[in-house]
């Protein structure tokens, strides 16, 4: 999931005409989006069949989360700063990092139950699609909805960690994991409406008379946003699926 600091505001007002520019412009953004995703797999892929990369990702994972904090603050604002290469570089850094971040966590749940692996993915497939079409086709303005979501997103968070310090040292009880799920479940819900709004502020990005470059731009920075909500929804409902199978116990 991006940082919620974009270099531009949604203006529900003065949205831009549905027109095949727009369409083709989306479809770049999806595409971008679809394509790391594809990346993100055919990496944690190579880290579950190849051992030795499984254990070099075991030692990185936590580095490369950090990485994806940072990129996720400063990304967005990389991405315009510079020439279409600089903002392909941001972009694929940060699948790299997401599929690195996330791959001991997925190997885990691959090795108890490939299914509970794949149901999470199709239903944050399913659920990214529902709340991508909502914010793609409303007429109202989400970005009040958006800052409310950050600012409770940064209280779930500081829940998580407290979580995490007090199993370190009382051990992982049944109480700890229904906190856990709570949270893989907040979270689920506020990124999904996260995604709303940033489907709609992509949108409203786009200007027919933009230059190919800049646009290409938007394309990459609309495919960085939403590729981290996707992400995330995928890792907290795969979460939720392994608590809920026992895969956690």
């Amino acid at each position: 999931m991006a940082e919620l600091h974009y270099p531009t505001q949604t203006r529900a007002g003065t949205r831009a005409e549905v027109d095949q520019g727009l369409k083709s412009y989306m479809l770049g953004v999806y595409n971008y989006m679809a394509l790391g995703v594809a990346v993100t797999a055919v990496l944690i892929l190579a880290t579950f069949t190849i051992p030795a990369l499984g254990a070099v990702t075991k030692v990185l994972a936590f580095p490369a989360m950090l990485a994806v904090l940072a990129l996720g603050w400063f990304g967005p604002r990389m991405v315009f700063s510079g020439s279409v290469g600089k903002a392909h570089v941001v972009y694929w850094a940060y699948v790299a990092a997401w599929g690195i971040g996330i791959a001991p966590i997925v190997n885990r749940y691959l090795g108890i139950d490939p299914s509970m692996v794949m149901s999470a993915f199709l239903t944050a497939a399913i659920t990214f699609g529902a709340m991508s079409v909502w914010g793609y086709t409303s007429k109202k303005d989400l970005s009040g909805m958006a800052n409310t979501v950050g600012m409770i997103m940064m209280g779930l968070l500081i829940a998580a960690l407290v979580n995490i310090v007090v199993s370190l040292f009382v051990g992982f009880t049944a109480a700890g994991m229904m906190v856990s799920i709570l949270i893989s479940a907040a979270f689920v819900v506020l990124v999904s409406l996260l995604t709303a709004w940033e489907t709609q502020m992509v949108k409203e990005l786009y200007y027919a008379g933009d230059e190919a470059g800049t646009q290409q731009q938007k394309s990459i920075f609309g495919a960085f946003a939403l590729y981290g909500s996707f992400v995330s929804i995928f890792v907290n409902l795969l979460q939720i699926f392994g608590f809920l199978g026992g895969g956690d116990e």
